[in-house]
């Protein structure tokens, strides 16, 4: 075959015959760009159901097979310096610092060992879900589930019903506990870089993070009672011994904690005019320094933290490997979504677009709380969120005032429905991989969304009725 054909040919399969452009507009774009990305939530939600050995040795070359379903085709039709543009913007603007931060949180929590046994009663559980979901919004989803998720799952590793424990840990700790600062979950965060006021979440989502921590508290404390106390619910022998008192082991990680969230904050409030551009993509001189002093952070953790609390926590990299894996597929094979999200109502998802708009041209909070939740609960919450940001109109000051429900709403979309499945938001998958770790038989992808769509859609359809309506 002529070496020119197979491009032309790929080019008018996967793109409209008007449609040679050279940059990616996502107007222009099929929806057929879409399988790869499709392809890794599929293999996400079904590999580990189907062929559960297969996956857990081979899952790595599973997302970069995906990936490379997109890359090839997309070399072959837009050129090779535009798909090198693409993955150099993709890893720089938002998988590296993205994987960073993460695997920061991940080594400074897992440096810190809660010794002694807690004995995970009904009240002990519910108050440590309490407690997660207030740190949640000053250290973040990661940091905040990193931290206790071991402890939870040590409290409990005597009863036989471990997995709703689990389960109301991500719906709390991983995800609504985050919505209050921007520092607590990643869109708020990219909010606040955009130009939303520090301080407008907290004084704006208070009341919808109240109802759905409280809730979801209720519903938790309710479900474990009952489960208490049947018969044979406590095993006769606890795995974990008792000790005289509790204590903290590596207790020197909360001051990088601290370190970490300084870091993550000045990178938004410092304003600097160094910018370096690489391959087209400008990276700032904070986001130098954040990721930087990041990486800094997680080699004096690892160095300073004692041997022994990593051992009582079990400390290993499978979770970390495992995300970074998974997400780096992501964040390569979702550039043609969000393009294509990007688009508007010219784009291929136009009908997404129209829906959270009303008649009269003026945004609907209804329909972008739902628009914005149900693709959060598939793509990148963050992305997803300055979609909608842009959709309703782009302007901080507009929508901190005028627009301030239908901010509220994308905001509360973002946050609370990244619940809805594993992938919805990072932190999900790191626990359950920490509890599969553990030997909780945590469900399956579709197994998981049986939880979510019974427990949270009833009350995000609440919550519509009385904040979006």
């Amino acid at each position: 075959m002529n070496k020119k054909l197979l491009p032309a040919l790929l080019a008018g399969w996967l793109l409209p015959a008007v449609a040679r452009a050279a940059d990616l507009d996502g107007a222009q774009l099929s929806v057929l760009w879409g399988v790869p990305f499709a392809g890794v939530l599929l293999s996400i939600a079904l590999m580990p159901l189907l062929a559960p050995v297969f996956w857990h040795h081979h899952f790595g070359k599973v997302a970069a097979a995906w990936g490379l379903a997109f890359l090839v085709p997309f070399a072959l039709t837009f050129g090779f310096p535009a798909a090198g543009a693409a993955v150099v913007h993709a890893a720089l603007a938002e998988y590296i610092p993205f994987i960073i931060l993460l695997t920061a949180l991940f080594t400074v929590a897992g440096g810190i060992f809660v010794k002694g046994n807690l004995h995970g009663s009904p009240g002990l559980n519910t108050g440590l879900l309490a407690i997660g979901a207030v740190l949640a919004s000053f250290m973040g989803t990661t940091g905040a589930s990193m931290l206790l998720i071991r402890p939870l799952i040590r409290a409990n590793d005597n009863r036989k019903h471990q997995v709703h424990v689990v389960v109301f840990f991500i719906f709390i700790v991983s995800n609504a506990g985050g919505a209050l600062t921007p520092l607590g979950d990643p869109p708020l965060f990219l909010g606040f870089l955009k130009g939303v006021d520090f301080f407008w979440t907290v004084t704006h989502l208070w009341g919808q993070t109240l109802f759905m921590v409280g809730s979801l508290l209720a519903l938790f404390y309710a479900i474990d009672w009952y489960l208490y106390h049947r018969r044979e619910e406590v095993r006769p022998v606890d795995p974990t011994p008792d000790t005289t008192r509790l204590g903290f082991e590596g207790g020197v990680n909360f001051l990088l904690l601290g370190v970490v969230v300084f870091l993550v904050l000045l990178s938004g409030l410092w304003k600097s005019s160094v910018v370096f551009n690489i391959a087209g993509t400008e990276v700032g001189l904070p986001g130098i320094v954040r990721d930087v002093g990041l990486i800094i952070v997680t080699l004096i953790s690892l160095r300073i933290t004692p041997s022994s609390a990593h051992d009582g926590n079990q400390f290993g990299w499978g979770p970390m490997l495992e995300v970074a894996k998974l997400f780096a597929a992501i964040f390569l094979t979702i550039i043609p979504v969000i393009a294509m999200l990007k688009a508007g109502v010219e784009g291929p998802f136009g009908a997404i677009v129209r829906a959270v708009t009303r008649a009269d041209g003026t945004p609907d909070p209804a329909m972008y709380f739902w628009a914005t939740g149900a693709l959060s609960s598939f793509l990148d919450n963050a992305p997803t969120y300055l979609v909608f940001f842009n959709t309703a109109g782009g302007d901080p000051a507009v929508l901190m005032t005028t627009l301030a429900t239908t901010l509220v709403a994308v905001s509360a979309g973002a946050v609370f429905m990244g619940a809805n499945t594993y992938i919805g938001n990072a932190p999900n998958l790191m626990v359950k991989a920490i509890a599969e770790d553990r030997g909780v038989k945590m469900p399956s992808f579709f197994g998981y969304m049986v939880w979510s769509c019974g427990i949270l859609l009833p009350l995000f359809a609440v919550m519509t009725w009385i904040w979006f309506v």
